[in-house]
């Protein structure tokens, strides 16, 4: 049961209201699309308490920044600095619409690397690990910071941008590496690729394999599969956006849940629908304010994520992760449909070595249907009706399924694409 809020968590709150003024006082009238923003609802540093913020101030969206940066285009008005104090620029993936670019001055960008000094910490990789980064150093903010936090930590860093996964896997055995950062997808296609090419991981020197970018760390079955796959290892869940920064590193009390990093963001879950608040152990939408980075600031930002909170020793704890986002729901014949329900299902069968998903609609219907690449090695003549039944039985729901050949399906070393409308 959830502990009642308790004197810690007051002062944590206290101190998030003071660094919420001086990020009031920041951004009025230095930000052009805040000062507009805020000036309408009469907000200012003068506000008296987080609860009052909280009802006053409208909500950020992703629609509203994707319109102000189309109109003021490249960059949009939502900047703080002066132009030539700005030296990063990074997008979002454009996975749910045109990407969004965002701007870091270097006061900013070292605050976002303390936050996910604190992820390391919580995983518990010091100056004397050696850590991998399996992800191609794009536009996209991807490892980025994790990389030079790492670096700051005194970690022994290796970058794995434009590398095949062979090559990543051999760097990793040679240089004994051990921690892995990388999306939990991916996790799965190094030890994919380490059994086609004969390769023990029991004898790799891993200890952590830190995992975000998609839902998976935080879904037991997804997490049980990594381990397995990697026995030397611990999977580490985390999770943030290109345009918020690192929000959460893993719950040290307990595996499956992500607190929230409370000197960097003010937190709110609100009622997907409107702006109540969510009652503990309810389902709602994460709402986010970035205290720290105030260059690129965003203020009651609607991240789009379903969550569950809990107050747990002055904590804000996620319980479960991230359980899916707004925009991924689905419904099919009056079954509300989250892509991490069919993840969940699906790695917990050992026969499954990767699985697509394709939507259509058909007489104004959605339907789906369920295509599923088993392991070379696996004897499961029944694996079709054995999923179709999992999938039955825990979401009320019949959906064809069709086997396809091993290794006919799409890999991913980013964010996993696993649903597709055709």
């Amino acid at each position: 049961m959830a502990n009642a809020p308790s004197t810690g968590r007051e002062a944590i709150r206290t101190r998030q209201l003071e660094q919420l003024r001086v990020l009031l006082r920041t951004v009025r009238p230095a930000n052009s699309f805040y000062e507009k923003k805020l000036g309408a609802a009469d907000i200012d540093e003068t506000i008296d308490n987080l609860e009052e913020f909280s009802v006053r101030c409208p909500f950020t969206t992703k629609d509203e920044l994707a319109a102000d940066q189309q109109a003021n285009a490249p960059y949009g008005t939502n900047l703080t600095s002066p132009p030539a104090q700005y030296n990063r620029i990074h997008q979002t993936s454009g996975t749910s619409g045109k990407p969004l670019r965002w701007l870091d001055t270097p006061e900013s960008w070292q605050s976002m690397l303390e936050s996910w000094k604190l992820v390391f910490r919580a995983a518990g990789v010091t100056d004397t690990d050696r850590a991998l980064f399996a992800f191609s150093f794009g536009p996209f903010i991807g490892f980025w910071m994790a990389y030079e936090a790492a670096a700051q930590m005194g970690c022994l860093c290796f970058p794995g941008g434009g590398l095949t996964s062979a090559t990543r896997l051999r760097i990793l055995l040679e240089n004994e590496v051990t921690t892995l950062c990388c999306t939990p997808t991916y996790a799965l296609r190094l030890a994919e690729v380490a059994a086609q090419e004969g390769i023990d991981l029991s004898n790799s020197k891993l200890k952590t394999i830190i995992v975000a970018g998609e839902p998976g760390g935080s879904i037991p079955a997804t997490r049980e599969r990594i381990e397995c796959s990697w026995p030397t290892a611990k999977v580490f869940d985390h999770h943030g956006m290109t345009e918020v920064g690192p929000v959460t590193h893993e719950w040290p009390e307990e595996k499956n849940n992500l607190q929230i990093i409370d000197h960097a963001y003010l937190a709110e879950i609100v009622q997907p629908e409107g702006n109540e608040p969510a009652a503990q152990g309810e389902e709602g939408e994460l709402i986010l304010t970035t205290l720290t980075r105030t260059a690129m600031p965003l203020i009651r930002y609607r991240t789009g994520d379903l969550v569950r909170s809990e107050i747990n020793d002055d904590a804000l704890i996620l319980k479960g992760g991230i359980l899916g986002r707004t925009d991924d729901m689905i419904i099919v014949r009056g079954v509300n449909i989250y892509p991490s329900a069919f993840e969940h299902i699906l790695r917990r069968l050992p026969a499954v070595a990767e699985y697509q998903v394709v939507v259509s609609e058909k007489n104004k219907m959605t339907e789906l249907l369920l295509r599923v690449e088993p392991l070379p090695e696996s004897n499961a003549p029944d694996l079709g009706e054995e999923i179709s039944g999992a999938l039955r039985s825990q979401l009320n729901l019949r959906v064809p399924v069709e086997i396809v050949p091993p290794k006919s399906l799409p890999r991913f070393e980013l964010k996993a694409q696993r649903w597709i409308r055709e």
